[in-house]
């Protein structure tokens, strides 16, 4: 067997967002930018993506818990802040990201193109705090 992985990602929450998969959610939470992108605006390849996808979790949570460091911050923690607190920058504290923690709480999260910014690249920035940090 290959090299080990930590477990970064959590099958559990990618079904419980998988729920709102039509928005791409699950694909934007394991790392997938474009498909999740694509996704959010086609809902879910109408609806069918959004079946199929039922099955390939467990696939996705293996790739994101390859591809990802583990570290001091929790992706999973991280996700949740940005799902229910996206326009408070509630994520960008837990980063330690003070001062564009501040902003996001001041302007809705840049009047949303924060949020949007986020969702492509969150995965990648825990990724490379986790890396510092180890």
């Amino acid at each position: 067997m290959g090299a080990a992985t930590s477990n970064t990602h959590s099958k559990a929450i990618g079904y419980i967002v998988w729920f709102f998969g039509f928005t791409g959610a699950h694909r934007f939470y394991y790392g997938k930018q474009i498909s999740g992108t694509i996704y959010f605006f086609t809902l879910g390849l109408l609806g069918v993506g959004w079946l199929i996808d039922l099955f390939l979790i467990p696939g996705m949570d293996r790739q994101a818990d390859r591809k990802y460091a583990a570290g001091r911050l929790d992706y999973t923690i991280a996700w949740i802040l940005l799902t229910f607190g996206f326009f408070l920058g509630l994520h960008r504290f837990y980063m330690a990201k003070y001062i564009s923690g501040v902003i996001y709480l001041l302007t809705g999260g840049l009047f949303g193109v924060g949020y949007l910014y986020d969702l492509w690249t969150l995965n990648g920035q825990i990724d490379e705090i986790n890396r510092e940090s180890n």
